[in-house]
């Protein structure tokens, strides 16, 4: 392996680890894709974790200038083709292999820094939220996935929207006590956190189940390669939505739902299986 190749691929690994230490779910998930899309699903990964990570985290810093200069830094790393730093160097690889487009980074960005600007969301914030924050993650992976397919690319771009929003909306149901109380924000338009009962439970819950039917029509049409692991963690949030479905309201708001290790092991194996006989 040459030096220029030793650099990208321990930049490419060190957002494995990122992947790896973070979540659980999307590790499984992409160690059943193809062994070609590791890489680069590692490092769309590693890099909006980061990002994520300014909001979410470093309530002692200056969080807007730490996001403006992680997204100039992004994109001189894109427009060089290169980077010092490994999250940023692993992400414009893929960027400029996978012909990921501006439009998308710049939503994402644009979605990290309303995390510092909004409490409460109307709807065409939300929206424009879950586009940036969810939606374009989404199609970032499909760029990979489709590997120049333009035709195909634009075929399932729905279904990986709605497949990013769903997983989206789920995450805020989940946290729904932990956005409030840590962070004062409450991502659902119109909702006070005061009054959550099972009326306004319900027409969100609606609308994430329409989100995941339209998905799963698009994941049965993913590139070989790439659909058991889309099918891993669409089936994963599946889950973890019916398990929130199945709860009261006052228990969402007082505690984070999660699903056991041991739980997402036996759903990555039943999947396989399922996989080797053809799913319906």
């Amino acid at each position: 392996m040459d030096p220029k190749q030793l650099f990208d691929v321990t930049a490419l690994e060190c957002s494995k680890l990122i992947t790896q230490r973070y979540s659980t779910s999307f590790t499984l998930g992409i160690k059943t894709l193809c062994k070609k899309l590791h890489m680069p699903i590692y490092g769309i990964y590693g890099y909006v974790r980061y990002a994520d990570e300014i909001v979410d985290t470093f309530h002692d810093k200056d969080k807007v200038s730490l996001l403006e200069n992680f997204r100039q830094d992004t994109y001189k790393a894109i427009d060089e083709g290169i980077s010092m730093n490994p999250v940023l160097h692993a992400f414009q690889l893929i960027v400029n292999k996978y012909n990921i487009e501006r439009e998308l980074i710049d939503a994402f960005l644009n979605s990290m820094a309303m995390d510092l600007d909004f409490a409460t969301y109307n709807d065409s914030k939300y929206k424009e939220y879950i586009y940036g924050s969810a939606e374009v993650v989404g199609l970032m992976c499909l760029r990979v996935f489709c590997e120049g397919d333009q035709e195909n690319y634009q075929h399932l771009k729905h279904a990986a929207c709605k497949l990013g929003s769903a997983f989206q909306k789920v995450n805020f149901l989940r946290d729904l006590k932990s956005d409030y109380e840590d962070r004062g924000r409450v991502y659902f338009p119109g909702v006070d956190f005061n009054k959550f009962d099972s009326s306004v439970k319900a027409e969100i819950e609606s609308d994430i189940k329409q989100d995941f039917d339209e998905a799963l029509i698009g994941i049965h049409q993913l590139p070989k390669g790439a659909m058991l692991g889309v099918k891993i963690a669409y089936l994963y949030y599946l889950k973890l939505f019916y398990k929130i479905k199945s709860l009261s309201p006052e228990t969402i708001t007082k505690r984070r739902i999660r699903i056991p290790n041991s739980r997402k092991f036996a759903l990555l194996i039943s999947t396989y299986f399922g996989y080797k006989v053809g799913w319906n």
